[in-house]
């Protein structure tokens, strides 16, 4: 409990872009969420009062952190799960906790539960050897190989288009699991939050779109999709958010295919999928993550217009005109246009920031945020 305000302390554990803006929801709480940050250089570090300087692997930094923390959540999924039980063994409300967290962490368990669960998932298997990758293949190629921990933003996934790079993959000693590659029309996300009490809410389903493995864009609702389409994607995220016993956020990724929906990927935290809420709906996904983790009622969760885009802006080639000319310009030519940065040193293909845009056509909100996105990474 903080004894100046009487509210209570939440920490997170990561000092990401995903903390930095949970930290700005906090703030309209009453609250300076506190960070666990691996630098002082990270996003949320550098601007959160509440920094505390310590590696997510380190136990005895995670006991320290939690000291005074009425509830425990993070911005990835890499905090070792043995060092969560032992944080809960000692008393900490951790959200979501290890036995849920782990369904997001490791691949191979979460298509084991899935699968349990009658979700609809991919044709899969682990595979220790290139031969298991064949013998999965069947001669038909390509495949999907994932690593089961540690993936994001791409990293971690390969399409093997036969033998010799399967061979490849197995050599380096990466723990596999291997999928049929799915014949998708696009990909989709149903993001829902889950308190302790058990409530529930869910956000409109939304289309994102990759690009190297890196979501580049955001289209909220997700167009032409069908009402009992959405509303199954809805009730699935929500049946698993309660099944697997998640609290706080719970973002589903899913494939669009000519037969339904298949999941794709578990993430339990604030979700890149879900940045367009900070504008697009009433209640931002990152408080209603902290409205969860403190087992407050969950807030509202419609659209605040008829089409919302969000673009990632990714980092550019070195060169050109400063940022802030770019934002002098952008702001000049769409007014409208909103700018998120995330305090990040720029490199190349690195996420830097996201726009948002917000009116009542989907094509030309979709052109003005890939317009604005494009300028802020190229100045052109």
């Amino acid at each position: 409990m903080d004894t100046r305000t009487g509210l209570p302390v939440v920490g997170m554990v990561g000092g990401g872009q995903l903390a930095r803006m949970t930290h700005q929801a906090a703030i309209s709480l009453g609250q300076s969420l506190r960070v666990l940050s691996v630098s002082p250089d990270d996003s949320a570090a550098l601007v959160a009062a509440d920094v505390r300087i310590g590696s997510h692997t380190d136990l005895a930094a995670l006991r320290e952190f939690a000291k005074g923390c009425e509830a425990v959540t993070f911005d990835h999924e890499h905090v070792p799960t043995g060092h969560i039980e032992v944080l809960e063994s000692e008393g900490v409300k951790i959200y979501p906790g290890s036995q849920a967290l782990v369904f997001a962490q490791d691949k191979g368990l979460m298509r084991e539960r899935l699968a349990e669960l009658g979700a609809p998932v991919p044709r899969w298997g682990r595979v220790e050897t290139a031969e298991d990758v064949e013998n999965f293949a069947g001669g038909v190629w390509p495949v999907v190989a994932k690593a089961t921990r540690g993936g994001y933003d791409g990293k971690g996934v390969w399409m093997l288009s036969g033998p010799q790079e399967a061979a490849e993959l197995v050599a380096t000693g990466t723990p596999l699991i291997v999928e049929e590659r799915v014949p998708l029309r696009r990909e989709l996300a149903a993001l829902v939050a889950r308190s302790p009490f058990g409530q529930v809410a869910a956000y409109p389903v939304v289309e994102t779109v990759q690009k190297d493995g890196i979501c580049v864009e955001v289209l909220a609702p997700a167009p032409g999709l069908t009402e009992p389409l959405a509303l199954k994607a809805q009730q699935l995220a929500i049946d698993l958010a309660n099944e697997l016993g998640v609290v706080g956020l719970l973002a589903v990724e899913l494939f669009e295919t000519i037969d339904g929906i298949v999941v794709n990927e578990l993430a339990m935290r604030p979700h890149n999928s879900g940045h367009w809420t900070i504008e697009g709906a009433r209640t931002s996904q990152f408080e209603q993550h902290l409205r969860a983790v403190l087992d407050y009622p969950m807030g509202e969760t419609s659209l605040t217009a008829p089409a919302v885009v969000m673009a990632n802006v990714l980092g550019g080639e070195p060169g050109g005109i400063s940022i802030d000319e770019r934002l002098h310009h952008l702001f000049a030519t769409d007014p409208g246009a909103r700018v998120h940065l995330y305090g990040k040193q720029v490199r190349p293909g690195r996420k830097i920031g996201h726009v948002t845009v917000l009116g009542d056509d989907m094509t030309s909100v979709r052109a003005r945020a890939q317009r604005a996105a494009q300028w802020l990474q190229e100045g052109r």
